[in-house]
């Protein structure tokens, strides 16, 4: 059997007893504010937010990626344009433009 005595006076255990009260109050407290509403959403727009911020994040390293590879088709370890491609491409551009130029004057007649 266990030992059920107790040596504690009367007052030891209303101290005890008060102790416990506390604590379970302000852990109620803490429950009540960790499911009140306006926490429940602060939290979800957080989450929503590092979301963000870590996709617009691998968006950007993408990006600069793929700027840095066209970057490189068109300019040699110098910093100089390669003209061999820098010269066809602006042709083709200036030939796409000179296509749409003309093509929205003659819909205007």
């Amino acid at each position: 059997m266990a030992d059920t005595s107790d040596t504690r006076t009367p007052a030891q255990i209303e101290a005890d007893i008060k102790r416990r009260r506390d604590v379970l109050a302000e852990t109620l407290d803490e429950i009540g504010v960790r499911v009140h509403p306006k926490t429940i959403v602060g939290d979800a727009k957080a989450k929503v937010a590092a979301n963000v911020d870590h996709t617009l994040g691998r968006a950007y390293v993408q990006v600069n990626r793929v700027v840095s590879d066209v970057r490189a088709q068109f300019v040699d370890e110098e910093g100089a344009p390669r003209l061999e491609r820098v010269v066809p491409v602006a042709l083709v551009a200036v030939g796409v433009v000179g296509l749409l130029v003309f093509g929205s004057r003659r819909r205007k007649r």
